[in-house]
């Protein structure tokens, strides 16, 4: 068999994916695309076949009817998700390798991967002191169509599965992943970001780490530092008020879930307004000492006076050696004293505001 309609029933059956016009174009050039592809779902309909082609949104699939696929449902091999599967990459191709290597590389949602790829058979776990050593199975082989599941053939496989994609090897390997630094990391969770690692982006000790990745999340204000020794993208975030964070979550949403952003959005919109409600009910003026309280005071709409209740940050000193809050009546938990969860840091800044003002 090797007529166009052939073809062209081959590569549906070979994607196990929808495919549109443009991409099987490619394949069987200057011909009736349409109408090859409807001679074609016309014959797996007339002979009562198990597979069936539908068109779903312009682009055509080739897929087990309704009717038998819960039969062969427990056989079927289960879809490896873009994350999961980028996972997979890394212990076929530096395997074996711990998991706690792995989860330095790919962040914390690696456990959840390993534990998926268990499930599918796709890759074995022996215990190794404190962690465990994973490499791939028989069935790795099997599913990629290799003859061999020898160490160097499973590393051209994934080169070649990266050439495929046109990501490149590096991203295929998570060296394009993206870091963040520990003051930020909630952030992902807000975000729906799910592949990340953990690093200190502020110090060039941790360059070697910073090779691995092609975007860094980072505090607002240190990008020229940072810039000095990684040359991947920078995104500057802040959280100072919570429009700072819904600034952020947009900024970020293209690595992550539109839907878990949107969501994240409504919520913290809502503690906005529940916080600027709680300060309607003071009169007090304030008096803030630092730009930073200042933003802070205005999205609350607290009035500010020269001669208002004194706020200021509690780290005591500038990065220019100047000496802050030392007559504040009120100080704000930053650093050491602030809440890792930029969420609950917001609100423990902003309660530590109107408690003050309550009290005094």
């Amino acid at each position: 068999m090797s007529g166009d309609k052939e073809i062209i029933e081959a590569a549906l059956f070979a994607s196990g994916e929808p495919l549109d016009m443009g991409q099987l174009k490619n394949l069987v050039h200057g011909k009736n695309i349409h109408e090859l592809v409807q001679e074609l779902m016309d014959e797996y309909a007339a002979r009562g076949s198990a597979l069936e082609i539908k068109e779903m949104d312009g682009r055509f699939i080739m897929q087990v009817k309704s009717e038998f696929a819960e039969k062969v449902k427990s056989i079927a091999p289960k879809e490896l998700r873009s994350p999961v599967l980028r996972t997979l990459a890394m212990v076929a191709y530096h395997q074996p390798i711990t998991v706690a290597e792995l989860v330095e590389r790919r962040g914390p949602s690696a456990y959840d991967h390993v534990r998926d790829l268990e499930e599918s058979r796709f890759i074995s776990a022996q215990p190794q002191g404190r962690t465990r050593l994973l490499q791939t199975t028989q069935r790795f082989a099997e599913y990629f169509n290799l003859e061999s599941s020898d160490p160097e053939a499973i590393k051209r496989k994934i080169i070649e599965l990266a050439k495929a994609q046109k990501m490149g090897l590096d991203k295929w390997l998570g060296k394009q992943g993206i870091g963040v630094s520990p003051m930020y990391e909630s952030l992902m969770e807000l975000c729906g970001i799910e592949e990340y690692i953990v690093v200190n982006p502020y110090t060039q000790a941790e360059e070697e780490r910073l090779k691995e990745l092609g975007v860094l999340i980072i505090s607002k204000g240190y990008k020229e530092k940072v810039g000095a020794y990684f040359d991947g993208r920078i995104i500057e975030v802040q959280a100072t008020t919570f429009e700072d964070l819904i600034t952020s979550i947009n900024m970020l949403t293209e690595y992550g879930s539109k839907r878990k952003a949107k969501d994240s959005i409504e919520y913290i919109t809502e503690l906005k307004d529940e916080y600027i409600d709680k300060a309607n009910f003071i009169i007090k003026k304030v008096m803030p000492q630092t730009e930073m309280v200042s933003r802070m005071i205005n999205e609350m709409g607290l009035g500010i006076s020269g001669g208002g209740v004194k706020i200021a940050p509690d780290y005591g000193t500038s990065g220019e050696g100047k000496e802050i809050g030392t007559e504040a009546e009120i100080l704000i938990p930053t650093h050491k004293n602030a809440q890792m969860d930029v969420v609950k840091r917001i609100c423990q800044r902003y309660d530590a505001v109107i408690g003050g003002l309550k009290n005094i």
